[in-house]
């Protein structure tokens, strides 16, 4: 599947791709490891300004839920999203966030894994990852005023939607670097030392 969402040549075999549905101490271990990189960018992130608008920020965290949908599938995808998600709220100290975040986080994760399962390669990450971006910046923005009742906050949305395609294309360009430039002997490496552990 990955190489397929890459537009890739396939060179997984089929053994492969029926052992990725698998609960493995390998694929629990990936999963963690995205899920605190996540965070830790995250909470790097959070020590910034807003950008532009009052909340905005670049969701960089994102980059390592969307690989662990390309990687592994919508499932371990909303797994990473909802721990980072979760446990950024916590170390931010601010449970209300929660509440966006989350909202947000399942509605481009959502967003992601149809268009990666059912419409790549004929539309890039790079196109998957903005469309997932700016429809998390625009349900945080509802979710807000659904809540504070302060309708002021819809005249934010065209900024929230611009800044939805420059971090969604941030996003995908980097997930695009992770699959095409980094070596996958990376991944492999990690797996087989995380299997000797």
């Amino acid at each position: 599947m990955l190489y397929n969402v890459l537009g890739m040549k396939n060179k997984e075999n089929s053994a492969a791709e029926k052992g990725k549905s698998k609960i493995t101490a390998k694929k629990i271990a990936m999963l963690a490891l995205l899920s605190a990189l996540g965070l830790i960018t995250f909470v790097i992130e959070n020590q910034f300004p807003p950008l532009f608008v009052p909340g905005a920020k670049m969701g960089l965290a994102n980059i390592f839920s969307m690989t662990a949908i390309i990687m592994f599938g919508p499932v371990e995808g909303l797994c990473v999203v909802v721990v980072r998600t979760v446990l950024g709220s916590l170390f931010a100290g601010n449970i209300s966030m929660l509440m966006y975040s989350l909202t947000g986080g399942i509605v481009s994760w959502l967003a992601s894994s149809v268009l990666i399962y059912l419409v790549c390669p004929k539309i890039s990450v790079m196109a998957v990852s903005i469309t997932a971006a700016v429809l998390h910046n625009i349900t945080q923005n509802i979710v807000y005023v659904l809540i504070t009742g302060t309708s002021l906050m819809l005249s934010y949305m065209p900024y929230l939607a611009l800044i939805g395609v420059l971090s969604g294309a941030i996003v995908g360009a980097v997930v695009l670097i992770i699959f095409k430039k980094v070596p996958t002997s990376v991944f492999q490496g990690f797996m087989a030392r995380v299997k000797e552990s």
